[in-house]
This record gives structure tokens, C-alpha cells and sequence, in this order.
């Protein structure tokens, strides 16, 4: 298996387009025709990571945390880090893929992951996206409704949620007349026609509209094919940030506080208790979510953690408010990716391993 061929099921399960429009996911350094050998997952690449990537032969590095999120402007290797690695990396032929907020943003993605590992129930996005999505209806002769449906679909038209190749058929009449200049398939020109046709109607993914729309035309037969694009406020169901379940059992502040240690495997988180006093709803996101606090009050829940949380935010919480760390709440979307990955390639072939080491910069302090 070549690494191109891993990173097209990787995007299709987690679209780039799906990613916030100022990250930089996706290809970082590398070579995407060469053949996948063994691959090293980690939340961030350093050079220990690179070392170990050596040591078990590693030729592609997967991270969530992209290397280069703003453009390079020169490459020092004498002094700047981030060159040094892309120098390493390029050195010693090994290629780095990030899947940034496009993994955070996919259902089932970090922060679902993070709501299993407190074995919540019910989980559901905590700010699904909106206006995303387009509606793209076509109209078209029966014979060409098939393979117009296959050429769409396979572009990525037609999901909704857990559900592929969704579309609504119906009916009608189609009228039209061709200029001297035209060659119809269907009537001859110069003459008013009409013909039994059908409605095709789809959902589609606006990072997926241009591709779909040439899929659809080329699998048309008629000269001009007549389409119409509808852009829709529909919440989202495969993609949005966060996430909110319920615990199993109700807990006491401080039963919740023992609970979310042990399961997020963390000493040292910080909090507030806000206004509830018994813990059943959860609401999560891992990594930056303190842009929704808000979200997780109006979902009704007990509790929210998340990281990167400032003072204030502190101060003016009505729900029990967790900082847990940026790492703490990001290092178990490893686990899925191994998944995700270990199901695709042929592990005979080629190995997934997580990175041993800790490449968090934050440490705390004990006197």
C-alpha cells in the first residue's frame, strides 16, 4: 500500500474541507507515492518522536497537531525547531500527515473519544455545524438517473449521519426548446418538447460541491443539464464541535471530580463548582473549548470540561467547569486513529504504533 492510498481513506472518513478554514491539516512533509512501511502515531511531532519513528522503522508519522500552521517564511536549521524537524524528516525519507480540526470536528471524532473514555451515554455533538450543507437537485431523462446517482455518490453526495447514498426521486415533465445551435438528445431542435423526466435530489457537503456538480455533469446525457442549488441552515449530523452524553449514575461533585481523574488518567486539573450540585449531564471538548461554555449551559448540562480556560470564565461559571489540559483531553484521540488505521491497512504488512513518550511542554511543579 502506498501512503497516498492511506491518506484518501483518511480524508474521506475525515474530510480537510470539514476542518476550521484557518487550520493547516493534512500533508505536512513528505512523499506521498511511497510504499507505507510501518507508521507512528503522536499528538505532536518533536525529535525524540522522529527518533523513535527511526528506531521501528517508521516511514510515516500521523499527529494531530499540525507542524506548520503558519507559512515559513525561511528555514534556519541552525536555529529555528520547526526546520530542524522538516531537515529530519526529509532526511531520513519520513512523511508527516496532520489531522488537525478536522478530526475534531468528525462524529466520532476527539472529543467523542474523549466522552467514551468517561463512559457517557447518549453522546451527541455539542455545537453541530451549520450551513455546511447544500441541496443539489437535477433533473434528467429515467435512463440516466442510475448513472447519475453512482457518479454522485461516489464523489460523496447523499450522507447523512450513519447513512450513504441518500436521495428523494419523483416525477414530472420536463419542457424545452434547442436553438439551430443545439443537438438534443432527446426531440430535435427548433421544436417545443416535452418529456417525461425524473426529480434527483441529494445533500452535499460544500467542500464536496465542485466535485459532485462534474460528476453529474459528465454522467448527464443532455447538453445543458438543468440543476439547482439550495444552500441549507440544517444543524449537522456527521460534523460539529464538542460533545454531550449522560453518566450512567447521577454523582456528587466530588464523586464526579475522583471519577473524571481516574478515567482521564490526570493528577492535576483546574475548577470551579458553579451552581449544580449532583453531576449527570456531561458536556465535553477536547482541547480549546472555552468558546462553549455558553453551548454547554444552554444543553443543560451539570458539568463541562475542556481546556485552555481563562479567569474569567472561571469566575462567571453556573456549571461545574473543568480545565483539564489541552494534552490531558487530546491524548486519547491516538487510540481511535490506531483504530481507524489498524482496520484499513494490512497489519501483516505494515505496523501502527503510538508514540512511547509524553510530548506535552506543560509540567507542574511540586515542592
Amino acid at each position: 500500500m502506498k501512503i497516498k492510498e492511506l491518506i484518501k481513506y483518511l480524508e474521506v472518513w475525515a474530510p480537510p474541507g470539514a476542518a476550521w478554514d484557518r487550520d493547516n491539516t493534512g500533508l505536512q512533509v513528505g512523499f506521498r507515492e511511497e510504499k507505507l512501511i510501518n507508521l507512528l502515531l503522536c499528538l505532536e511531532v518533536n525529535q525524540d518522536a522522529i527518533r523513535e519513528a527511526i528506531n521501528r522503522k517508521c516511514n510515516l508519522i500521523v499527529t494531530h497537531h499540525p507542524l506548520i500552521f503558519n507559512p515559513i517564511k525561511k528555514l534556519d536549521f541552525q536555529n529555528d525547531t520547526n526546520s530542524q524537524l522538516i531537515e529530519s524528516l526529509t532526511r531520513n525519507k519520513i512523511t508527516l500527515y496532520s489531522m488537525h480540526t478536522n478530526l475534531d470536528y468528525i462524529k466520532d471524532g476527539v472529543s467523542f473519544e474523549l466522552a467514551k473514555e468517561l463512559k457517557l451515554k447518549n453522546i451527541q455533538f455539542l455545537k453541530p455545524q451549520s450551513g455546511n450543507q447544500f441541496k443539489l437537485v437535477v433533473f434528467a431523462p429515467e435512463s440516466d438517473i442510475e448513472k447519475i446517482s453512482d457518479a454522485v455518490f461516489s464523489f460523496g453526495a447523499g450522507r447523512i449521519g450513519d447513512y450513504d447514498n441518500c436521495s428523494f426521486r419523483s416525477e414530472g415533465e420536463g419542457t424545452f426548446r434547442g436553438s439551430i445551435n443545439t443537438n438534443p438528445v432527446i426531440g430535435k431542435k427548433e421544436i417545443f418538447e416535452k418529456v417525461q423526466e425524473s426529480r434527483l435530489e441529494f445533500v452535499v457537503d460544500s467542500w464536496d460541491l465542485s466535485g459532485v456538480i462534474r460528476a453529474l455533469i459528465n454522467a448527464h446525457s443532455y447538453e445543458e443539464p438543468a440543476y439547482d442549488i439550495y444552500p441549507l441552515k440544517n444543524n449537522s449530523v456527521n460534523y460539529g464541535a464538542g460533545a454531550i452524553g449522560e453518566l450512567e449514575n447521577e454523582m456528587s461533585i466530588n464523586e464526579f471530580l475522583a471519577y473524571a481523574a481516574k478515567e482521564m488518567k490526570v493528577k492535576n486539573f483546574r475548577y470551579t463548582l458553579g451552581e449544580n450540585k449532583r453531576i449527570k449531564k456531561v458536556a465535553l471538548c477536547g482541547g480549546s473549548g472555552a468558546d462553549m461554555i455558553g453551548d454547554a449551559v444552554n444543553k443543560g448540562a451539570d458539568a463541562y470540561i475542556t481546556a485552555d480556560i481563562k479567569y474569567h470564565s472561571f469566575q462567571d461559571s453556573k456549571l461545574l467547569l473543568i480545565d483539564a489540559g489541552h494534552y490531558e483531553t487530546e491524548i486519547f484521540a491516538l487510540n481511535l486513529l490506531k483504530r481507524k488505521i489498524g482496520s484499513f491497512i494490512n497489519t501483516k504488512e505494515s505496523k501502527v504504533f503510538k508514540y512511547a513518550g509524553v510530548t506535552n511542554p506543560v509540567k507542574f511543579y511540586k515542592q
